[in-house]
């Protein structure tokens, strides 16, 4: 099985990863645009390209072939549909994505697995995912090429999860995804996603930093580097979803959704929940003046499930004097997509000669 050379969610390192990257997202383009673009030599371009064409990740357009004077005609390159497919796995508290997409980002077929985690034993959980993805994979008839998962928490550089909201302490879920399918896996934090989105999404290849505050029942953030994206530590249990529970102390309010509509404790509720975001606002801008990213991706209930927090939450940020741009992913649906997506394709679009070909 190959082996990773660089780390998850890294940005394009090599002449074929540079190139797969802008022809994905483009719909057009010629070598002599990668030259320009990539700032590669003219054989390079040519090698990378004709490995990618041999793989089956990009067509030759020879039928909108334009000729230019003396000299060969440009041949446009748009990316191929090649069979193989990539899995994407999200990781939730009460209830897990699971999804298959193509080398576009196609979503192909998706499920919802209704289970508590924390309810399941580590490997029996790991058992059920394994055979919710064989169901997946069995209806398109197309090999799977890689897989990816991604959890709340911290995954450590081996890819052990701790995840305290999902009582898993150093569970290496990859390991067993590997022996199962034998394929590439690649296991991130869900705050590691949201930036790699952002990175597989942009159209240049070198880009300013984008920082990601996922909050929910964990607290997560992450950061985009030139290596890759790096985990932030965030130590703050205050600020979950259980921490504002307990800060509330009504015993009727038992979830989030309680805290936002029972109407009989709003003034308690509503001033905890106000604290919240005006909390994560202060962290998000300390960790601006730290970081310096030039983008903050916020994501999580905390910032969905309440519609009123947004607002206090940018307050905050720009009380503290920072004049980062703030975006936030509106929908669970949204994050969790974007998120299984970025994991399922991370390999492949950072190596895409370490995969098997189908």
């Amino acid at each position: 099985m190959a082996t990773s050379l660089t780390s998850p969610f890294s940005r394009p390192v090599s002449p074929a990863a540079k190139c797969l990257h802008l022809i994905r997202l483009g719909e057009l383009t010629s070598r002599s645009e990668l030259v320009s673009v990539t700032g590669l030599s003219q054989p390079t371009i040519t090698r990378a390209v004709s490995a990618l064409v041999s793989r089956g990740y990009v067509a030759e357009r020879t039928d909108l072939a334009q000729s230019a004077g003396r000299g060969r005609p440009t041949v446009p390159l748009e990316l191929a549909e090649p069979r193989a497919i990539h899995a994407g796995i999200a990781v939730g508290t009460l209830s897990s994505y699971v999804a298959l997409f193509d080398l576009k980002g196609r979503t192909l077929r998706s499920v919802d697995v209704g289970i508590s985690v924390a309810q399941m034993s580590q490997d029996d959980f790991i058992q059920h995912i394994m055979a919710t993805l064989n169901r997946l994979t069995a209806g398109v008839n197309r090999p799977l090429a890689t897989v990816g998962v991604t959890t709340s928490g911290t995954v450590t550089g081996d890819g052990e999860v701790y995840a305290p909201n999902l009582g898993w302490r150093g569970v290496q879920i990859g390991a067993q995804l590997r022996e199962q399918f034998s394929v590439p896996v690649v296991v991130t934090s869900a705050a590691a996603a949201i930036v790699g989105s952002e990175i597989q999404s942009a159209r240049t290849l070198d880009g300013s930093a984008v920082m990601a505050l996922f909050a929910d029942d964990s607290i997560g953030c992450a950061i985009s580097t030139p290596d890759g994206v790096a985990p932030v530590g965030v130590t703050r249990d205050d600020l979950t979803t259980q921490g504002l529970i307990d800060s509330i102390g009504v015993p009727e309010i038992r979830t989030l959704a309680d805290a936002v509509t029972d109407a009989a404790h709003k003034d308690i509720t509503r001033r905890a929940l106000d604290g919240r975001a005006r909390a994560l606002g202060t962290l998000a801008a300390e960790l601006c003046a730290e970081h310096a990213p030039s983008t903050v991706v916020v994501a999580g209930s905390a910032f969905i499930d309440d519609p009123l927090a947004p607002a206090p939450f940018a307050r905050a940020v720009r009380a503290a004097g920072s004049d980062v741009e703030l975006r936030m992913i509106p929908t669970h649906r949204e994050v969790v997509r974007d998120i299984a997506r970025a994991v399922a394709l991370d390999f492949v679009l950072r190596e895409p000669l370490s995969v098997a070909a189908p």
